[in-house]
């Protein structure tokens, strides 16, 4: 049975850095395509960021760039996101992703940033 378990949110204040894990079991996350959404209520989910499976290249959209960085631990079977200059629009629950032909997701970490 694959599980994905997110860790690491909480209350930052603006420009603080916050650390999101995503724990793997039943998959190994060097074969899927990972990423992490966020969501807000009332708004779709959206992408984050993603490392694509095998050779570990990263993208970003926009909004995170400069800020955000992906990565995995393939010995812990471990996906993060290492969040910086956080900002109060960065608010959302993250989720994280697996996908290649099956979709994976976990239940997601609530971040709030506010002063």
């Amino acid at each position: 049975q694959v599980q994905l378990v997110e860790s690491g949110g909480g209350l930052v204040q603006p420009g603080g850095s916050l650390r999101l894990s995503c724990a793997a079991s039943g998959l190994t996350v060097g074969d899927y395509d990972m990423s992490w959404y966020r969501q807000v209520p009332g708004k779709e989910r959206e992408l984050v960021a993603l490392i694509t499976r095998v050779t570990g290249s990263t993208n970003y959209v926009d909004f995170v760039k400069g800020r955000f960085a992906i990565s995995r631990d393939n010995a812990k079977n471990t996906l993060y996101l290492q969040m910086n200059s956080l900002k109060p629009e960065d608010t959302a629950v993250y989720y994280c992703n697996a996908r290649w032909f099956m979709n994976y997701w976990g239940k997601g970490t609530l971040v709030t940033v506010s002063s």
